[in-house]
């Protein structure tokens, strides 16, 4: 093994019931309505998102994933570096903005 992630594991993700049957049967479900339908988002739109959030939560099986669902749903490379862009500038936004809670609590210990 070259690295942690190996994505061929990828292909297992359908294995996960093998102990739990009727919980992953009840996420694969959830999982197909969320993603898989045109609802108020189309499909290409929640794929998008998806990408961006595999993205911030670093997880390479999601990337893998959602790069190919990205592509399969009518994206292009230039929308799907903006979506992961936009994750991006969001971690970094949220980072920032508690830096007010160590400005407030810096007023009360540096005069």
């Amino acid at each position: 093994m070259s690295h942690y992630y190996e994505s061929d594991d990828l292909k297992k993700f359908g294995d996960i019931g093998k102990h739990a049957k009727a919980l992953a049967d009840d996420f694969f479900k959830y999982y197909a309505n969320a993603t898989g339908t045109d609802g108020a988002l189309s499909k290409r739109e929640k794929a998008l998102i998806a990408l961006a959030v595999a993205h911030a939560m670093k997880c390479p099986y999601c990337i893998d994933a959602y790069t190919t669902q990205c592509l399969e749903t009518g994206s292009n490379p230039e929308q799907m570096m903006e979506a992961v862009h936009v994750a991006a500038v969001m971690q970094a936004g949220i980072t920032l903005v508690h830096s007010v809670q160590m400005q407030n609590h810096l007023e009360k210990l540096v005069p």
